[in-house]
């Protein structure tokens, strides 16, 4: 097992190797993967690794962070500021993340968010993607 603390600033162009991981393993400085081709690594790190961090160099080829897809609930925003100011103050309020796509909002898939939702009348459609969410908020 390769242990990792760090990712890799230079890497050339080379082909890659994903290692899948989910978002909730990536805000964590310690844990273990294992590659698409079967390599396991163990994480030691000083700081997180992100979606798309190149983390290992060997031989021909790079692996590289693949932050894999979970369900996430989208809200397509309203032109009016005010709606769309409400909506992430209502968010929140609750103490959830919030991430941004073209003309949306997403949020975690949660019983509360789907309840809120519904009792404000605000349409939203389930989906399953890669979430980013916004820094600098509260942390559970």
């Amino acid at each position: 097992m390769q242990l990792i603390r760090d990712h890799i600033h230079s890497h050339g162009d080379l082909p890659v190797i994903p290692l899948p991981v989910d978002r909730l393993t990536l805000a964590k400085r310690r844990w273990r993967g294992k590659a698409a081709d079967g390599t396991e690594f163990g994480f030691d790190l000083e700081h997180h690794l992100h979606d798309g961090d190149t983390f290992h160099q060997e031989g021909i080829h790079i692996y590289r962070i693949q932050q894999t897809p979970e369900p996430v609930l989208s809200v397509v925003l309203d032109p009016d500021s005010t709606a769309a100011a409400r909506l992430g103050w209502m968010i929140g309020n609750l103490h959830f993340q919030l991430g941004l796509a073209p003309n949306a909002v997403l949020v975690p898939d949660d019983p509360a968010l789907r309840q809120l939702f519904e009792r404000e009348h605000i349409a939203y459609q389930a989906d399953h993607r890669v979430f980013h969410p916004l820094s600098g908020g509260h942390h559970h």
